[in-house]
């Protein structure tokens, strides 16, 4: 599904190659950890397999069986630093909004952690308003001289 931005498609930051997740290779200590405070019942990973839109994940429970389970990338820190860290690149306030519609399409289309779409927006916010304050800054200065 995707929607128009101006002559551009929406759609996820994946879909649209600002982000390629199954190339971290998170750990397996990162993962049992988010797993767990995620509420799942993990001992150990048996397996993981990395894909693009999510990583596929074979662990032992705690009753000695085998679970496997599709997890998406979003849960992980990791992808939260993906997406401040694109925040962090933009060089204007219009390269901010159009990377805001992306980040809202994505809140809209896929669950989140609240904890995760909440850092993801004050990056959003306090970066913006940076922005905001470099023009005004630079637009007093350039009526007073």
């Amino acid at each position: 599904m995707t929607k128009q931005l101006g002559d551009r498609k929406l759609q996820s930051l994946i879909s649209a190659n600002k982000i390629k997740p199954e190339i971290w290779r998170i750990s397996e200590s990162v993962i049992i950890e988010t797993l767990k405070n995620r509420g799942f019942d993990v001992k150990k990973i048996k397996k993981i397999k990395y894909l693009k839109h999510q990583v596929c994940i074979s662990y032992w429970n705690q009753k000695g069986g085998v679970c496997s389970g599709f997890f998406s990338y979003r849960i992980f820190e990791r992808w939260q630093s993906a997406v401040e860290k694109l925040v962090y690149n933009c060089n204007s306030l219009y390269e901010i909004h159009r990377l805001n519609k992306l980040i809202e399409y994505e809140f809209t289309h896929y669950p989140y952690p609240v904890e995760i779409e909440a850092a993801i927006n004050e990056t959003i916010e306090a970066c913006t308003t940076q922005f905001i304050e470099l023009v005004s800054y630079g637009n007093r200065h350039l009526v007073a001289s």
